[in-house]
């Protein structure tokens, strides 16, 4: 079993209550969703995994796609005295199976949209850390956003955090969100989640975070639960 990997680089984790831990993060290519403020091309396929050789060196060799769960985890050794092994995207629920096979070592780091919850149920005594989105309409370019609500809510009891598992809601926020619909779909998964993170876009192609106000004024409203408001941090510093 074999999976396309777009890249493989160390790096600090740049989003979420782990923000600054030192993670290997394996990028794997494809989504089944669009959304409007993803910073992940997905328009063409990788003929190579890039593979980073120094971390922050921006320095690459090229590994022909796609890959072996031997070859991923053989590649893992590379790096040291990391965290946890992102496995992030595109979508890497998608690739379940592959993710079964591999035998890394070092607690993994699901980062995941939340809509497969038959995959999410394949993997969900692997993984360490959650890293669980919760895509807002106004983002979504699905016609069935009642259908991804369902599977979100889903995904997140399938991955719920426990003694052995932390789990954790992220919500990307624009300008003019909904507060209604993100208190209810919160409500929805609250039991499920350790923190609730509000993390306002890095603005890109024409899109504009909401004001301080308007943020703030949301987390007092969910100030019933442990939430956070984090920006990305790794656009800050230039990092990967």
């Amino acid at each position: 079993m074999k999976a396309p990997i777009r890249e493989i680089f160390c790096s600090a984790q740049g989003e979420g209550p782990y923000i600054g831990v030192r993670q290997v993060f394996v990028r794997f290519e494809g989504c089944n969703l669009s959304c409007i403020y993803c910073d992940t091309p997905q328009d063409k396929k990788s003929e190579y995994c890039r593979v980073e050789s120094v971390p922050g060196s921006f320095e690459f060799t090229n590994l022909r796609n796609p890959l072996s769960p031997e070859e991923v985890s053989a590649t893992m050794k590379r790096y040291a005295n990391v965290h946890s092994i992102s496995l992030t995207g595109g979508e890497p629920l998608i690739y379940a199976e592959f993710i079964r096979e591999l035998n890394i070592g070092v607690p993994l780091y699901l980062e995941s949209n939340m809509s497969l919850p038959e995959k999410a149920a394949k993997i969900k005594d692997m993984v360490d850390y959650v890293a669980g989105d919760f895509k807002l309409a106004q983002a979504h370019s699905s016609d069935h956003y009642d259908r991804y609500l369902e599977n979100m809510v889903e995904c997140f009891r399938i991955l719920a955090k426990n003694n052995k598992r932390d789990c954790f809601c992220k919500i990307v926020l624009i300008e003019n969100f909904d507060k209604e619909e993100i208190i209810n779909g919160v409500s929805l998964i609250e039991d499920y989640v350790s923190v609730v993170v509000l993390q306002p876009v890095t603005p890109i192609g024409g899109l504009k975070a909401p004001s301080p106000k308007e943020v703030l004024g949301l987390q007092e409203e969910l100030s019933y639960l442990d939430v956070r408001i984090i920006p990305q941090s790794h656009v800050i510093w230039g990092a990967l």
